[in-house]
């Protein structure tokens, strides 16, 4: 059962906190950090030690406050990177050097000026460092979505080799369609000699909306370890959002994959996180978003009435989010408008609800959204009216 855990690595602390304007003090991120241990996160990024005082002593002081999951350090394939991260994380009690660098011929060639194999051994060397001081590593292959397969293997066996145990896929540009990014995986697993001595990750932006498809697609195809954010903050258009790769595998236990995350701590996180990070969620986002289990189309709130299921897949609670909505606008019909007259006390028959349809329309045709407050002046308009 143990090989089918899905490990969650969690980079809101790190990649979430490049979003313009959600920069993070050190208090802050410790209280993200707890937040994101109690939610059952297996490893933490918490910064890019070397990119700033600031980040390293919020690495440092989440390195002490954190007891059970892993706290990680970003670096790049540079040895100055690894020791100040090393000593950022001296405190943790599982610490994991987090390094790589960019492996496509565009990244090779544009930012580093050099060849494979001057890559390759910057590669193995980063990793040869990182170990020296942790035992866990992971090696993370900038822009291997676009990097050929067979020089992502021979990267990937060489790091293995050198001591790596994880070693990350990143599409880091979002470029990759589900289908290639599963069989960019399957490749690895197929053909890297030594992929049995590490767990493959899967790391995904969401330039092309695909961020969740590809990650779910990576661990159908033998990845075991998902990176992401609450949200999905992150570069550009996001990362992996936690809370829709954590509910999909909960949710399809046919997939035969489990994670650690206590699902009902969801939505009080993503709230927390939209509030310290400054960062609004947008109302339709699946799982956490203030319409996720809003309805207001008249055939869907009839079904639901009926049974939640006929329009819900996941119960609110599950994931803890406020129970769900009745939104009564000009698509309503009368059975989500009798239902809400119910709720506020009124105790009106079909022939009462067929006269009040009429009186509602005309307020939903006027106004996006028909009130509480609405109802209460037509529901005790009328029942004078009768009585």
């Amino acid at each position: 059962m143990a090989e089918n855990k899905i490990f969650i690595f969690d980079t809101t602390l790190r990649d979430g906190e490049q979003v313009p304007g959600c920069k993070l003090n050190t208090a802050e991120k410790i209280e993200l950090a707890l937040q994101l241990e109690e939610l059952g996160v297996d490893i933490i990024e918490a910064g890019f030690p070397i990119s700033s005082p600031g980040d390293f002593s919020s690495v440092n002081e989440i390195s002490k406050a954190i007891k059970n999951a892993s706290v990680c350090g970003l670096t790049r394939a540079v040895q100055k990177d690894i020791e100040v991260a090393a000593d950022a994380l001296k405190y943790a009690k599982r610490p994991r050097i987090h390094t790589g660098i960019g492996t496509s011929d565009l990244h090779i060639k544009a930012k580093f000026n050099a060849t494979r194999e001057e890559i390759l051994e910057r590669a193995k060397q980063a990793v040869k460092w990182a170990k020296n001081f942790v035992d866990d590593v992971e090696f993370y292959a900038e822009d291997a979505g676009r990097t050929e397969n067979e020089y992502l293997a021979r990267v990937t066996e060489a790091v293995i080799e050198a001591g790596a145990t994880t070693v990350n896929i990143p599409d880091t540009t979002g470029y990759c369609l589900p289908h290639q990014y599963g069989e960019k995986i399957a490749y690895l697993m197929n053909h890297v000699p030594n992929i049995d001595k590490a767990v493959i990750s899967c790391h995904c932006h969401n330039d092309l909306g695909l961020a969740t498809a590809n990650s779910i697609s990576g661990i159908i195809n033998g990845a075991r370890q998902i990176e992401c954010t609450i949200n999905g903050l992150g570069e550009r258009a996001g990362n992996t959002s936690l809370e829709e790769v954590a509910m999909i595998i909960q949710q399809h236990k046919t997939l035969g994959f489990y994670t650690g995350i206590q699902s009902r701590l969801l939505n009080p996180l993503s709230r927390t996180v939209s509030d310290v990070m400054r960062m609004p969620v947008q109302p339709n986002k699946a799982i956490v978003g203030s319409n996720a289990f809003s309805h207001s189309s008249g055939i869907h709130q009839d079904g639901f009435l009926k049974d939640a299921l006929t329009y819900e897949i996941i119960n609110p609670e599950e994931v803890g989010a406020d129970s769900s909505k009745i939104v009564l606008t000009a698509r309503s019909g009368r059975s989500a408008l009798a239902f809400r007259f119910q709720k506020l006390g009124f105790q009106f028959d079909r022939n009462d609800v067929d006269t009040l349809y009429n009186e509602f329309l005309k307020i939903a045709d006027s106004k996006k959204e028909v009130s509480d407050d609405d109802l209460q002046i037509i529901g005790k308009s009328h029942s004078a009216q009768t009585a």
